[in-house]
């Protein structure tokens, strides 16, 4: 090997269980949440102590402001359900049934010798 080279060694283990474990997706998922983790842990390592508190502040009022949201929503569909709930009460009119004039003379009966001819088409 040339004197400018210098051999690195990568230590790969893979544990007995980690073969074992699962159908092959369930290994992938695996390694792919943990390379999640891993990469979560470098970028966090980047960030400077002042922002991660002024980032970590930001979320908690974020979330509030968003609970603040869904509870007014909620208490204004509670309203609107409560007014759907009573049953209106609607006041009408009531008309008297109209007087039935006398007649001056007897009514005739319907029935007799008078008969009515209809055309149907």
């Amino acid at each position: 090997m040339p004197e400018n080279e210098t051999e690195i060694k990568v230590n790969v283990t893979v544990e007995a269980d980690d073969e074992a474990a699962g159908t092959p997706m369930e290994r992938f998922f695996y390694h792919q949440r943990r390379a999640l983790e891993e990469t979560a842990k470098a970028l966090d390592a980047l960030l400077p102590p002042g922002f991660k508190e002024h980032a970590t502040e930001a979320s908690r009022e974020f979330a509030k402001g968003f609970r603040v949201l869904v509870d007014a929503t909620i208490d204004e569909l509670k309203k609107i359900s409560e007014k759907e709930e009573e049953p209106e009460v609607v006041e009408a009119e009531v008309e008297e049934p109209a007087e039935e004039p006398k007649p001056e003379e007897p009514r005739q009966p319907t029935t007799g010798k008078t008969k009515v001819k209809v055309k149907l088409d």
